[in-house]
């Protein structure tokens, strides 16, 4: 027999589980109250006769007061509660392990940084908080693992950031759970868990294809992006040096942060923000990369290091 909750295998888990099973008991009690006192009053105040007529009842400030605070306290501690937890799980912690995800129909591919990819199976170490990035090739897709308590939607066009962290190891089931079409309930996968030093081990065994980053920086020279942006300040584009994080100027006078979605924008749809001082001659790449490849330039942008400033007398 199946077992009633999914293995709590994260940190998240306990504290969403705690949360769900308190407003499980909070709704019981109140169920069960309200359903017992209504069948205890019909019983003791129903017409014994067919001339009895019920007393006139004018109420009571107290039982007023009682049954607006009462309800109003513990609708406070859920949205306390519930904040906390949605604020733990939305916010993920400085250092994680990134690793990008994209939806396709219909199946899951992972990215490791190093290079590593995977096709619906994902490995991931104990004790160490994961960052997965995640996005969309056509439809909308939905990244749910039960055993971690979590669940994201995954929209193309659009980078949807997750976090968990794992604390046992083991298999435990990945599904789609947003309909996306006709083989939507084979959209399924595994997320391993395995300990530090196995990780490592397995990490080292695969194929070297050489890092995102360094992968981007091919493709970046192989769609001659570097002849407009150049890192001297002289070419047809912004620098990129130093870029990834930073506030940017653009021509409409409001600023943007450099995050990966404004990075995919920028080659996609160029003419969308242009930056301040700069003219939107830029082509689009819409067709011409893969999400794949997307994700191989903004790993490339975000590896680039502002260069360092040279001091003249």
């Amino acid at each position: 027999m199946p077992p009633l909750f999914p293995d709590a295998a994260s940190t998240m888990a306990t504290r969403v589980d705690a949360l769900y099973f308190f407003l499980l008991a909070i709704s019981a009690f109140f169920g069960l109250l309200i359903a017992g006192l209504i069948v205890y009053f019909a019983l003791k105040f129903h017409r014994r006769t067919a001339e009895q007529i019920g007393a006139r009842i004018h109420g009571a400030m107290s039982l007023e007061i009682g049954w607006t605070v009462i309800p109003l306290m513990i609708t406070m501690v859920l949205f306390v509660w519930g904040a906390s937890v949605y604020f733990a799980m939305a916010y993920p912690p400085e250092e994680t392990l990134n690793i990008y995800v994209v939806g396709k129909q219909w199946m899951w591919k992972f990215q490791h940084l190093d290079g590593q990819r995977e096709i619906n199976e994902l490995h991931v170490p104990v004790g160490r908080a994961v960052k997965l990035i995640t996005t969309s090739e056509d439809v909308i897709h939905d990244f749910f693992v039960p055993a971690f308590r979590i669940k994201a939607d995954v929209i193309p066009g659009r980078y949807v950031t997750i976090w968990f962290q794992a604390t046992k190891p083991g298999r435990y089931r990945l599904f789609c759970a947003e309909y996306c079409g006709t083989k939507h309930s084979g959209m399924i996968g595994e997320v391993v868990a395995m300990e530090p030093s196995e990780y490592q081990t397995w990490l080292g065994g695969g194929a070297a294809e050489g890092s995102l980053a360094s992968a981007g920086a091919k493709l970046f020279q192989d769609l001659a992006c570097n002849t407009c942006h150049r890192p001297d300040a002289q070419g047809r584009g912004p620098v990129l040096e130093g870029l990834f994080g930073k506030t940017v100027m653009l021509q409409s006078g409001e600023t943007v942060t450099a995050d990966e979605a404004y990075v995919r924008e920028s080659i996609l749809q160029p003419a969308a923000r242009v930056t301040a001082g700069f003219q939107p001659i830029m082509p689009t790449f819409q067709g011409l990369v893969t999400e794949e490849q997307l994700l191989e330039l903004v790993e490339y942008i975000k590896s680039l290091q502002a260069l360092p400033q040279v001091q003249t007398r």
